[in-house]
């Protein structure tokens, strides 16, 4: 039998069959002590017949001495032959358990005399290797299973869908799957033999609910943990329960689960929710705002009229009228974005955008936070698809993140830049020298209802809106995580060439 069948438990005693003695003589045969004896008798008729023989000299004598001299001469040889044929028995023997110490269970080939013990001993010793080869081969077909079935159930851990990680009374990792060493970008040489607590970067509340169940032994279900993956924050689903051996060792099962696109998708989920319900207000305010607009355009072109000939007034009140003729559209593409519906056939010119907005906060805010603005305009045109007043919804909003980034702040400056790729593609640069947005939560500004702002100073839709309104009208926005002097946003529109505006005129 091969090795790995052995028994290797400590307190098996070691058996070494070349050391074996046994004390005493061994069993004689009734022909063997029969033989004995007439070769005693024998002698001693010989001695009689030699002593005669010097007596008389006879030839009777002479005869007689003879033949007992080739009895005794016969039996010794019959002696002689059966001691040798005992030596071989037993020198089979010898090999015999010398191969099955080495794991060969195989019978005696030796003959042994029909009526002698050692006959009975082989017997006896092919009947003792023919059971051992039948229990070594129970034991081995045992084993076979027992590691088919260690290998199913390793298949299975393999195959989970969760990170497995075995720990033993000392919070050390002794055995993990493939999808832990996925999880943890490790391999599994290097999470073996890890801490815990290492490994997963709990904080202290966490690490207070680990040692607890540990010390106590008690199972963790779902329990939802905050971590790192990588350089990113995560959060893990984690389940934990206890194999008990002994009552000294009992190792830990946890299983992780990364749930972070799942709570993701319920914060967004959720923040669908709140958009729904958010358009159906404004389709109920937006009535409610139209007609007092509707009312400030209609006095202030009253005004106009009764202050013609004042010069100082008429500017302000041409802005009054530009204003609320700008809330009103925006109003209608906010209640267009709310009901979802298609995007129209206008074209718009970014470039002219950008100037209104930004004279618009030049006049009201941005001298207020005493901020700079430099235009680095397209020195043409710049159509694109879609209506003026969406796009002002995505720049009032970028410009309200920079101003309030920027506010208090000394030498602040915001650049807006335009420019027209070769591939037809309109690009609007809006940057600002403020602090920027932290690197851990980039991946989450677009999200609706996210806001690094302190409570009541940003509800979280403006960028979120920015992104919806852009991605309708095959546009997208993106923040430049390549630099480093503030926030830049990156909007890239579709160019609209003039060929195509007149054909659609």
């Amino acid at each position: 039998m091969a090795d790995h069948l052995r028994p290797e438990r400590e307190d098996t005693i070691p058996v070494n069959f070349q050391e074996i003695t046994v004390n005493g003589a061994l069993p004689v045969s009734r022909t063997g002590r029969v033989l004995g004896g007439v070769i005693v008798i024998s002698g001693l008729v010989l001695a009689v017949m030699v002593l005669l023989h010097a007596i008389d000299g006879t030839t009777v004598s002479a005869g007689l001495m003879l033949a007992a001299a080739l009895f005794v001469i016969t039996a010794l040889a019959w002696l002689i032959y059966k001691m040798l044929r005992y030596r071989y028995v037993l020198e089979a023997f010898r090999e015999g358990i010398l191969r099955a110490q080495e794991g060969t269970l195989e019978p005696l080939q030796a003959t042994a005399p029909p009526d002698s013990h050692v006959r009975q001993l082989v017997n006896d010793y092919n009947l003792m290797m023919a059971y051992l080869k039948r229990i070594f081969a129970t034991v081995e077909e045992c084993q076979n299973r027992v590691l088919a079935e260690r290998n199913k159930i390793d298949a299975m851990l393999q195959s989970l869908p969760c990170a497995l990680l075995s720990v033993d009374n000392d919070l050390q990792i002794n055995a993990v799957n493939a999808l832990a060493e996925s999880m943890f970008q490790t391999s599994r040489d290097a999470l073996i033999g890890a801490s815990l607590f290492d490994l997963l970067k709990l904080d202290e509340s966490d690490r207070a609910l680990l040692r607890d169940a540990f010390l106590y032994k008690h199972q963790v279900s779902n329990q939802e943990i905050e971590t790192q993956l990588g350089n990113k924050p995560a959060q893990l689903s984690l389940n934990l329960s206890f194999v008990i051996e002994n009552d000294e060792n009992m190792d830990a099962v946890i299983t992780l689960q990364d749930i972070s696109n799942y709570k993701r998708l319920q914060e967004t989920v959720y923040g669908q929710d709140k958009l729904v319900a958010m358009g159906e207000l404004a389709a109920g305010v937006a009535h409610e705002l139209n007609t007092p607009l509707g009312n400030i355009l209609g006095y202030a072109q009253l005004v106009r009229d009764a202050t013609n000939e004042d010069q100082k007034i008429q500017p302000w009140v041409g802005t009054i009228c530009d204003e609320a003729r700008r809330c009103s559209r925006i109003i209608d593409d906010l209640l267009q974005y709310a009901r979802h519906e298609k995007c129209s056939d206008e074209t718009c010119d970014i470039n002219r955008v950008v100037r209104e907005v930004t004279q618009t906060y030049v006049n009201c805010r941005i001298k207020r936070y005493n901020i700079a603005v430099e235009l680095d305009l397209a020195p043409v045109p710049l159509p694109v698809e879609g209506s003026c007043g969406q796009l002002e919804i995505v720049l009032v909003n970028l410009l309200s993140n920079s101003i309030q980034a920027l506010a208090g702040r000394n030498g602040s400056t915001i650049k807006l830049a335009t420019r027209l790729s070769q591939s037809d593609v309109v690009t609007l640069i809006v940057e600002d020298n403020g602090n920027g947005v932290p690197r851990e939560v980039r991946g989450r500004i677009f999200e609706p209802f996210f806001t690094t702002k302190d409570v009541g100073s940003g509800s979280g839709l403006g960028l979120s809106i920015c992104h919806a309104v852009l991605k309708r009208r095959g546009a997208s926005i993106r923040y430049d995580d390549n630099y480093s002097d503030g926030a830049r946003f990156i909007v890239e529109l579709p160019y609209v060439r003039i060929q195509e505006i007149e054909a659609v005129s």
